[in-house]
C-alpha cells in the first residue's frame, strides 16, 4: 500500500462520451474544465472500457470484473438481459469503501441492474434516475415542475431520427434535437446542482466527524444519444464547418458483414454527411454543455475548501460512433471510437500537473485505484489493477512497474441484436479482433489510425497476427474466459494455416 494521505474522492462519469472530444489532438470541442483537470492532474492516452455496451461496463467499473466473470454481460433493462442483476456475493469497490467509513453518495444515470440502486451498494442516492438513459425520475420531473417547464411539455426543434426520412419523428431512433428550453431546465444542470449539494453536505458533516472522508459519484447522461442541447449549445458548432473523420471513407471491405448489417439495423444508410454534421454539431454541444456543470462542481469544490484533500477523476463508461465508420451508437464494431475512452485524474499533492501516462489501463482499474486510495485491501476476485503507481509515477515511463501490461483487451457478448462473441487486444500498434462468426480483423494503427484496412490475410503481417492471437489465449487463460474451451484451439489452427 503506498504511503499517502486517504483523500475524498469525487468521480464524474460521462455516458458514450469519445476520448478524442477532450484529447489535444482531437476536434475543436469546448471541454475548459476536463482540460483543467489534465493540466492541473494526469491524462490517460490510452485508456479503454472492458465492453462497449453500458451495464456491462458499469458493473465491471464496480467489481473490478471482466463482463464474463461478473455475468452482466448486456444491458440489464432489456427482456433479453442474460443476467439482470449483479449477484449480491460480488464484491464491489463502493461496499468496501463504505465499510471502512467512506461517506458514499450518488446523482445521476446507475443502468447496473434491473432492480439493485445505487442504495443496494453503498450509496446514498439523491436522483436523477437510478434505472437507465430513458428513464425520467420523480425527483427531476418535480424539478422541472417547479420551474414551469414540465418535462412532457416541450417542443423540440431540429430534430434528427434514423430511418428513411432523418426528419420523420413517427419512425427510428431519436437522434438529436435543439431544446427551447434553459440551461437550468436541463437534467445535466440538475444532477451537478445535486452533486453540488452533496458536496456542501460532506462538507458540513466533516467538521463534525473523526476525519472520515466522503466518496461522490456523479452520473451524467450525456454524451449519449438524443444528444438534445439548449442554446448557446446547440449553435456552438457550425455543422457546416464540421469535416468528415477519417473512418467515414469506410467501405465495409473485407470486414465482417455484421457491420454493414448495423447500417441498416441502427437506420443510418441513407444519412449522408450533412446529417451527420448536424448531429456531430449537437454531440459536441453536449459534450461542452456537461463540461460547463463540472466546471461548476470544480468551483464548489474550492469554494468550500475542499480541492487540496480531492481526488477528482473523469472517465466514461465508453465511446460513441456519431458517424465515425458511418455508423450510429455503438454495437458489434470493436473501433477505437467506441472503445477508447477519456480519463483524467486530479490528486493535489501526488500527481504532477500536467502530466499524460501513456501506459494502457482499462475501465475497471478504477475500481481497485478507489480502493487504494481509501487504504482498502483489493479483493482476490478483482480482474484489475490499481492506477495508483502509475499516479505516483505522473507519467514517467521510468516509474512504470515493469509488471504493467503492454496490452489491453476488450469483449463484447451482443445487445438487443442478439448475441455476438467477440474479443480484442490491442497494443500501442496493432489491433487484433476475434470474430467469432466471421472474418477476424488486424489494424495497424501507425499506418492506419482510423482502422479502414484490415490487414488479418496480408502475408506481410503473418508474424503480427501470430503474436496478436497469442496475446489473447494468453489473457483467455489469465481470466478464465469460458470461450478459452475451444477459441484458443481455433487461433491455433489459422497460425499454423497462415
Amino acid at each position: 500500500m503506498a504511503d499517502f494521505d486517504t483523500p475524498n474522492v469525487l468521480f464524474v462519469l460521462t455516458d458514450q462520451e469519445r476520448y478524442d472530444c477532450s484529447a489535444p489532438e482531437g476536434p475543436p470541442v469546448e471541454t475548459t474544465a476536463m482540460d483543467r483537470l489534465s493540466s492541473e492532474g494526469m491524462r490517460f492516452s490510452r485508456a479503454f472500457t472492458p465492453i462497449s455496451i453500458c451495464t456491462s461496463a458499469r458493473a465491471s467499473l464496480m467489481t473490478g470484473q471482466w463482463p464474463h466473470t461478473h455475468g452482466m454481460l448486456n444491458n440489464s433493462h432489456e427482456a433479453d438481459a442474460i443476467q439482470p442483476n449483479l449477484s449480491p456475493e460480488t464484491p464491489t469497490f463502493s461496499e468496501l469503501l463504505a465499510d471502512v467509513g467512506y461517506r458514499l453518495s450518488y446523482t445521476g444515470k446507475w443502468h447496473v441492474g434491473r432492480d439493485q440502486t445505487p442504495k443496494d451498494f453503498g450509496f446514498t442516492y439523491l436522483g436523477g434516475s437510478d434505472k437507465h438513459h430513458d428513464d425520467i425520475d420523480r425527483a427531476f420531473r418535480e424539478y422541472r415542475e417547479n420551474r414551469g417547464t414540465p418535462v412532457d411539455e416541450v417542443d423540440f426543434e431540429e430534430e434528427i431520427y434514423t430511418g428513411s426520412d432523418p426528419r420523420d419523428a413517427s419512425e427510428g431512433t431519436f437522434v438529436a434535437a435543439k431544446t427551447p428550453v434553459s440551461v437550468e431546465d436541463t437534467r445535466a444542470y440538475f444532477l451537478a446542482e445535486r452533486t453540488i449539494d452533496a458536496l456542501e453536505g460532506h462538507a458540513e458533516s466533516g467538521t463534525d466527524s473523526d476525519g472520515d472522508q466522503f466518496f461522490h459519484r456523479a452520473d451524467f447522461y450525456g454524451s449519449h444519444h438524443p444528444y438534445v442541447v439548449p442554446e448557446p449549445y446547440a449553435s456552438m458548432y457550425e455543422p457546416s464547418e464540421i469535416e468528415p473523420p477519417e473512418s467515414y471513407a469506410e467501405t465495409y471491405e473485407g470486414k465482417p458483414q455484421v457491420q454493414e448489417n448495423y447500417l441498416h439495423y441502427r437506420g443510418v444508410e441513407g444519412f449522408e454527411w450533412d446529417i451527420w454534421a448536424e448531429a456531430v454539431a449537437k454531440y459536441w454541444g453536449f459534450i461542452t454543455m456537461i463540461d460547463d456543470q463540472l466546471e461548476r462542481i470544480l468551483e464548489a469544490l474550492e469554494r468550500l475548501g475542499l480541492t487540496e484533500e480531492t481526488a477528482v477523476i473523469h472517465a466514461s463508461d465508453h465511446g460513441d460512433f456519431v458517424g465515425g465508420h458511418r455508423q450510429f451508437n455503438k454495437g458489434p464494431l470493436m473501433y477505437d471510437d467506441t472503445y477508447r475512452i477519456p480519463l483524467q485524474v486530479r490528486w493535489p499533492g501526488v500527481v504532477d500537473a500536467g502530466s499524460v501516462c501513456d501506459a494502457p489501463v482499462h475501465l475497471h482499474d478504477l475500481a481497485p485505484t478507489f480502493l487504494e486510495l481509501g487504504g482498502v485491501d483489493v479483493p482476490e476476485s478483482f480482474d484489475a489493477r490499481s492506477l495508483v503507481p502509475l499516479l505516483e509515477a505522473s507519467g514517467d515511463s521510468d516509474d512504470v512497474p515493469e509488471a504493467w501490461p503492454e496490452s489491453v483487451f476488450a469483449q463484447y457478448h451482443g445487445d438487443e441484436f442478439g448475441l455476438y462473441t467477440q474479443r480484442t487486444v490491442r497494443t500501442d500498434r496493432h489491433k487484433y479482433v476475434y470474430n467469432g462468426p466471421d472474418v477476424d480483423e488486424l489494424y495497424d494503427l501507425e499506418a492506419d489510425p482510423a482502422e479502414l484496412n484490415n490487414l488479418i490475410d496480408h502475408p506481410g503481417y503473418a508474424d503480427v497476427r501470430r503474436e496478436m492471437r497469442q496475446r489473447l489465449i494468453e489473457w483467455m487463460r489469465e481470466t478464465d474466459d469460458p470461450n478459452q474451451g475451444w477459441v484458443p484451439d481455433v487461433l491455433r489452427a489459422a497460425n499454423d494455416g497462415a
